[in-house]
C-alpha cells in the first residue's frame, strides 16, 4: 500500500506551498486504482512511436484488460500474424489505425491471423529507466 500526500502540483509554476502545511497521508493501492479486473489484466510495454497521438510513447507501460467491454476505436493489444501490436481498432471497418505521424492504416484481410489480446485501459509513462522492468520484459 502506497502512502500519498494529497497535493496538487501545477506544472509551470516557480514553487508551491509545502505539503507539510496540511500534512496527512492517505492510503492508496495502485492496483485498485489502475486495475479493474485483476484476473484478466496483464502489463506490456510499448515499443515505437506509432501511438504518440493518443499519448502512448516508446517504453510506456500498457495496462491491458481482457475483460473490458469492447467499443470501436479502442486502443488494443493484438496478435497480428505472430507479432504483438498496439493500435486503435476500427471494429466496423476491420482496420488497425496508428495514432502517430507517418503510419498508414492496416486493413485486416482474409489471410491475416488476428486476435485481440485485450484493451489498453491505462498507460503509465516511464520517465526514468528501470532496470528491473527491462529484466521482466525479456
Amino acid at each position: 500500500m502506497l502512502q500519498i500526500i494529497p497535493v496538487a502540483a501545477q506544472a509551470g509554476i516557480s514553487g508551491f506551498e509545502s505539503p507539510a502545511v496540511e500534512y496527512r497521508q492517505l492510503a492508496l493501492d495502485l492496483d485498485e486504482l489502475l486495475i479493474e479486473h485483476p484476473n484478466a489484466t496483464f502489463i506490456g510495454q510499448a515499443k515505437g512511436d506509432s501511438m504518440t497521438g493518443v499519448g502512448i510513447f516508446d517504453g510506456d507501460l500498457l495496462i491491458v484488460d481482457r475483460a473490458a467491454s469492447a467499443t470501436s476505436l479502442d486502443v488494443i493489444v493484438a496478435n497480428l500474424n505472430g507479432s504483438f501490436v498496439c493500435k486503435l481498432y476500427d471494429r466496423k471497418s476491420q482496420v488497425l489505425l496508428s495514432a502517430g505521424l507517418d503510419h498508414q492504416p492496416y486493413a485486416l484481410g482474409e489471410g491475416d491471423v488476428f486476435e485481440v489480446e485485450g484493451i489498453v485501459v491505462r498507460s503509465v509513462r516511464m520517465h526514468r529507466y528501470v532496470r528491473y522492468l527491462s529484466q521482466c520484459m525479456r
